[in-house]
């Protein structure tokens, strides 16, 4: 079932694109997990960038299933130049998987809510501008506090909600995931 993207959504998405990928050379390896309509895949084709993948737990993505068992959906060990995880994490605890599916020199952009926020991004989906929640928000992380990812840039949009690019942590072995 199709899910309508408010105008709002749509700008979001939009935003997303331009700040995320201004420096990403065009033959980046990209993963993106829950990929959802593959909305990325419709802004990335046009501008060049073709070594995509989708990732979510239903279809239209290209690997169907659950990221923590990338392995057994055929993802290589250190085979993404970028990893996207727009609005995932708070949903799952991924960041040793990300962590292990990115190239030594990798970057994981994400956006997620400001954890002491969440509560604003509830009334606001209860308004009807943001976008509905998939699932609870039950792993909130300050994106500046991660063990496995050098702090990159780091923005916080609108109050409630934390943008990073963030490089996989060299020398950093693939356990654990939050300070």
């Amino acid at each position: 079932m199709s899910q309508r993207v408010s105008p709002f959504s749509r700008l979001a998405r939009l935003r997303r694109f331009q700040y995320f990928f201004a420096d990403v050379p065009k033959a980046a390896s990209i993963l993106e997990i829950g990929c959802g309509d593959m909305w990325l895949r419709g802004l990335l084709s046009p501008h060049h960038w073709t070594n995509y993948t989708g990732l979510d737990l239903q279809g239209p993505a290209d690997v169907v299933g659950d990221i923590r068992h990338w392995r057994d959906l055929g993802l290589r060990e250190k085979s993404f130049d970028v990893i996207v995880a727009f609005e995932v994490i708070e949903h799952v605890d991924c960041f040793t998987d990300l962590h292990e599916l990115l190239k030594d020199n990798g970057m994981l952009f994400v956006t997620t809510p400001v954890p002491h926020m969440d509560w604003l991004c509830k009334l606001l989906e209860w308004c009807g501008i943001n976008q509905r929640r998939t699932s609870p928000h039950t792993r909130l992380v300050y994106l500046d506090r991660l063990d496995l990812f050098e702090p990159g840039e780091l923005r916080r949009v609108m109050l409630i909600s934390q943008w990073a690019k963030l490089r996989k942590r060299k020398g950093c072995a693939s356990r654990g995931s939050a300070a």
